[in-house]
């Protein structure tokens, strides 16, 4: 990763603005694109593969389910563990056997196999963590547990393809850094993130999340991780490096996506060796595939101004249009408006019973 530049303003103005506002001129775009192509729910089969396209309700394996063995080779290996209404220890000891079946050993990442913005994310090291992360977890609920990747740095990848097309577009690429304090052997965690530039502006979102720690005095000279999931929404910050896509990276995307059927749309979130490899299309691990709800999520850079994001949001809601049109003629037909509405509300009631991030 080039070094974060932490020079000049620490986040755009409208960075953390409710998301709802951010959403209000999509909201009128899809009524009027609504008309247009006489559906309301449209985007619903822009990948037709997945189910509700991705949009909402939708488990996060979904996507990698459909990918062939050519796809899977970049995909971090994963599997599923339902998380029953039983005691702890036998559920950590299905959880185990499973895990040891799948040839997953620590430190992997949990992650609740339904559910958006980093919600419920952790790394998980020992045995301990497994059990205290089980614990946490609603009966009923499901959680992918995946292998973590040999590299550290992360990216956002959009990607785009028109169906009757062999080949796809990059449409964004975006560099997610997860911010960290240093101690200095005086300091509590809580007066060193206070007194950082950006995370000082967002002591709301570390505070509750660090809480048995806050007023630890930190070693000086020791790294102290703020964020593990690199979610914007959990205080990780977002560059813009739209630089780095390139013709080779869009064909090595074309093959893995010819291998998975029906997905058209979405974001990748990759871990990658270094920035000329990824840029190549070369030595990089996809953690997540995100679908029609994803974001191009270099608005989120804190040089974006707010015309530019609102206008690359609209162009993405017009783009699962166009694609769920595509699909219509191919004999799809778009689900009713209530399946969307009983799957947000689903995921709603789920995602609040999650256990807190790291």
């Amino acid at each position: 990763m080039p070094a974060l530049d932490n020079s000049g303003r620490t986040t755009s103005f409208f960075e953390f603005w409710p998301i709802w506002l951010m959403y209000v001129p999509v909201a009128i775009q899809w009524l009027l694109l609504a008309a247009r192509y006489r559906s309301l729910s449209l985007p619903l089969i822009a990948n037709p593969g997945v189910p509700l396209s991705g949009m909402v309700g939708v488990s996060k394996s979904a996507v990698f389910d459909l990918a062939g063995d050519y796809a899977r080779q970049w995909i971090l290996p994963w599997i599923l563990v339902e998380v029953e209404d039983q005691s702890l220890q036998r559920q950590c000891q299905m959880a185990k056997q499973a895990l040891t079946a799948a040839g997953l050993e620590y430190p992997l990442v949990g992650k609740p196999n339904m559910g958006c913005r980093g919600v419920g994310v952790r790394l998980l090291k020992d045995d301990a963590e497994l059990a205290d992360y089980l614990q946490g977890f609603p009966a009923g609920g499901c959680i992918q547990f995946q292998k973590l990747s040999q590299w550290d740095a992360e990216a956002g990848v959009f990607y785009v393809r028109d169906p009757e097309k062999a080949t796809g577009e990059v449409t964004s690429l975006t560099l997610k850094y997860t911010p960290f304090v240093v101690g200095d052997g005086e300091r509590q965690l809580g007066e060193l993130v206070a007194a950082d530039a950006r995370a000082g502006e967002l002591l709301h979102l570390y505070r509750s999340r660090h809480v048995a720690r806050w007023h630890d005095v930190i070693p000086r000279g020791e790294p102290y991780r703020l964020v593990f999931a690199a979610s914007h929404s959990r205080g990780a910050i977002f560059r813009d490096a739209g630089e780095l896509i390139s013709q080779k990276l869009s064909q090595s995307l074309d093959k893995i996506f010819e291998d998975i059927p029906g997905f058209y749309y979405g974001r990748l979130d990759v871990k990658f060796k270094n920035i000329e490899c990824l840029s190549a299309g070369l030595e990089f691990n996809i953690i997540e595939i995100n679908g029609a709800s994803s974001e191009s999520i270099n608005i989120w850079d804190r040089n974006a101004g707010l015309i530019t994001a609102i206008n690359t949001l609209l162009q993405q809601y017009h783009t699962l249009f166009k694609l769920g049109s595509i699909s219509r003629k191919r004999g799809v037909r778009p689900p009713g408006l209530m399946a969307l509405y009983r799957a947000w509300r689903f995921e709603n009631n789920l995602v609040k019973q999650y256990p807190p991030n790291d």
